[in-house]
């Protein structure tokens, strides 16, 4: 795959499409409302960044998944939350304001937890020969690729703000069309190992997500957090920046193995049915008092 100009060109193209139409969605609001939400993040960011890598770990184990899958799926875990989660957030009524904080502030700390967690997993589960550590120099090349569209679409909104009005809808629509694009190279790129590893990827993956969005809502819940928080959280830990996890597991330069990639593919597909499930059971709860 080194040196593939489809790879080399247009995942770091179509990621940074993806995460301008993030950055022309946010403020610098966005992050200081972590000081009106203070709880309700630090909860959210515990369950995403310390919690789930580890209840992946034991889904991976206990599903017996092939090393690669298995760092795959870590990858997965070690996202930040899709920007996918506030549209299903507003239609069960969870809080967007908060989704969209999250979403910024998990996006910053990615950059510092991804390399992390990818190496543990890598070291863990990939012998000496297989593994290709997330070393300081890529570690900088993803905080580029990720950060700088974001920073560049928050400059815009700031200095233009008709002018990102009107974009955002249009590049919505066309990071949408990448990530269709996306998850359909990782399928085509080893349909063979799809194929054979589906069934139980497929089962890891489905096991993950449900985890995903049920600790991302009852845990909240058991802590006294309002439930339209809580749905946004679990909206905000359900549904994974697949993408990212994506572009990171075919990238030449990066780790370079479309196997890492096919557990990021399948859950980008399953989310979005569970997630618009979740969304309807937690929208049809009776409305309760919430604490201010």
């Amino acid at each position: 795959m080194n040196g593939n100009p489809l790879l080399t060109t247009f995942l770091p193209a179509a990621l940074g499409i993806i995460m301008l139409g993030l950055g022309l969605s946010l403020t610098m609001a966005d992050f200081r409302r972590v000081a009106r939400y203070p709880r309700p993040v630090l909860v959210a960011l515990a369950c995403q960044l310390l919690l789930l890598p580890v209840l992946c770990f034991f889904i991976a184990k206990g599903f017996g998944l092939a090393p690669a899958l298995a760092v795959g799926l870590m990858l997965l875990a070690a996202s930040p939350g899709g920007t996918s989660a506030n549209l299903y957030s507003h239609l069960a009524h969870g809080d967007v304001a908060l989704n969209i904080t999250l979403t910024a502030v998990s996006s910053v700390a990615a950059i510092l937890t991804m390399p992390l967690i990818v190496n543990l997993s890598l070291s863990y589960f990939m012998t000496a020969d297989q593994a290709l550590p997330l070393q300081f120099g890529k570690v900088i090349q993803v905080f580029a690729i990720v950060l700088g569209p974001v920073a560049i679409g928050m400059a815009l909104r700031h200095r233009f703000p008709a002018f990102a009005a009107r974009m955002e809808k249009p590049v919505k629509i066309a990071s949408a069309l990448f990530l269709l694009t996306i998850i359909l190279l990782a399928l085509v790129k080893d349909w063979a190992t799809v194929r054979a590893y589906a069934p139980v990827v497929g089962g890891a993956a489905l096991a993950f997500n449900l985890t995903s969005l049920a600790v991302g809502y009852w845990i909240p819940r058991l802590l006294a957090i309002s439930r339209r928080q809580a749905i946004a959280i679990g909206m905000e830990i359900g549904i994974h920046n697949g993408t990212l996890a994506i572009a990171l597991a075919l990238s030449p330069v990066l780790l370079n193995n479309t196997v890492m990639a096919i557990p990021a593919a399948i859950y980008s597909i399953i989310m979005f049915f569970t997630a618009a499930a979740f969304g309807w059971l937690v929208s049809r709860r009776p409305e309760e008092e919430e604490p201010a």
